[in-house]
C-alpha cells in the first residue's frame, strides 16, 4: 500500500473511531484535524464529509475500514501501530466510551503474538475497567 493511501486510509479509520459512540466529542474533533493537516489531506474530497462531520459514520464502517486496512493476515506491528494511533485519538478527551474500549480490545485479538501486545491488552482492559468504576458510581 503506498504511504498516501495508507495515510489517508489511517484517518479514516481514526475518523471512524471518533464517531464509534455516536459523536465526535471536541478533543477528538481537534485531535483529527490537527492530523488531517500534518499530513495534508484536510481538504481531502473523500475524507471530507467525515472530517467535518457532514456525514456521521456507523460502527459497521469504521469496523469494514479496519478489515480493510489490516487485511486477511495482520501482522503484530501492524496491529500495534492501529491500535497505537487510535489510542491516542481516543485518549485526547480523557474519556473511553464503551463502544471505544470495545474497539480498542476487537483491535486487541486480532494481534497475532500475544506476549509482544501485552502491554496494549493492559492499557486496554485498564480503560475498560476505570470506564466501570464510573459506570458504577454514577
Amino acid at each position: 500500500m503506498e504511504i498516501q493511501s495508507k495515510t489517508k486510509k489511517l484517518v479514516k479509520i481514526l475518523i471512524g473511531a471518533a464517531w464509534i459512540d455516536g459523536k465526535i466529542q471536541p478533543q477528538e474533533r481537534k485531535y483529527l484535524h490537527q492530523i488531517a493537516k500534518k499530513e495534508g489531506i484536510v481538504e481531502d474530497p473523500e475524507l471530507r464529509p467525515w472530517l467535518y462531520e457532514f456525514k456521521p459514520v456507523v460502527p459497521a464502517e469504521c469496523h469494514s475500514w479496519v478489515r480493510e486496512y489490516l487485511g486477511p493476515h495482520p501482522s503484530s506491528e501492524d496491529c500495534r501501530q492501529l491500535i497505537e494511533a487510535i489510542s491516542a485519538l481516543l485518549y485526547s478527551d480523557g474519556d473511553i466510551a464503551n463502544e471505544e474500549a470495545k474497539l480498542l480490545i476487537q483491535l486487541q485479538l486480532l494481534v497475532p503474538d500475544k506476549e509482544e501486545s501485552g502491554h496494549f491488552y493492559t492499557t486496554a482492559l485498564k480503560a475498560v475497567q476505570e470506564l466501570y468504576r464510573r459506570w458504577i458510581t454514577d
